[in-house]
């Protein structure tokens, strides 16, 4: 995890503030769709990394879920391990920088696992997918 931080969330957030450097500077010169694309990938990497972050914890402090959402995801999916095989065979098909999300669908009231691919955001999914 070291690595991961220190290499490739550590070059979103470069990335990141070089791009905002580009748009302050932009002219005729630089293509501004290409800035912006820079910027959603490299600002999807960094708000996708903190998510992650915050979601870590040692081996020995992990707790399975419980309560409210261990029974949501019993409703949805039928047990937690199923879920967790389910969650697992969908990520693991991820191809370079996408990510796995359990997410809510506000329409059905449900839980779902649904994927994002180069950065995107969930919430980017969800407002632009067609």
């Amino acid at each position: 995890m070291q690595l991961h931080h220190g290499k490739h969330h550590n070059a979103y957030v470069t990335n990141l503030n070089k791009v905002e450097q580009d748009l302050a500077a932009a002219d005729s010169t630089h293509t501004e769709a290409g800035l912006l694309d820079t910027l959603k990938f490299n600002l999807g990497g960094h708000i996708n990394h903190s998510i992650f972050w915050k979601n870590m914890c040692p081996k020995e402090q992990f707790q399975p879920p419980a309560g409210e959402l261990l029974e949501k995801i019993e409703y949805h999916f039928g047990s937690l391990d199923t879920f967790v095989t389910k969650f697992n065979t969908t990520a693991a098909a991820i191809q370079g920088s996408g990510w796995c999300w359990l997410g809510y669908a506000k329409d059905t009231k449900s839980l779902v696992i649904t994927t994002s691919p180069n950065q995107e955001t969930i919430q980017c999914k969800f407002l632009y997918s067609k």
